[in-house]
């Protein structure tokens, strides 16, 4: 069954520079990872410092497996790093 993850991340108007070399590597990454679909980038337009990451896969298992990449995870804390708070994730099925 495939599932969605939404990636919620605040603070994005700092370092922007940074954070889009960062986040295009992670993209790179994602797009040759076994069971990944789709994912789309959306900005809250009621707050421009927050955007909405919703990423598709195959299968909760093929999720896991990239979120447990060793590549994917050093990007990530770099991602954390430079915004100054944690990436928040949540799981649905479709």
């Amino acid at each position: 069954m495939a599932v969605k993850i939404f990636i919620k991340r605040k603070g994005v108007d700092k370092n922007i520079i940074e954070l889009t070399v960062l986040l295009k590597k992670m993209r790179t990454l994602t797009l040759n990872q076994p069971g990944y679909i789709f994912g789309e980038t959306l900005r809250r337009v009621d707050q421009p410092d927050e955007c909405m990451v919703i990423s598709t896969w195959r299968s909760l298992a093929d999720w896991n497996n990239w979120f447990e990449h060793e590549e994917r995870k050093a990007i990530q804390r770099e991602i954390d790093l430079l915004l100054g708070i944690e990436t928040h994730y949540e799981v649905y099925e479709e």
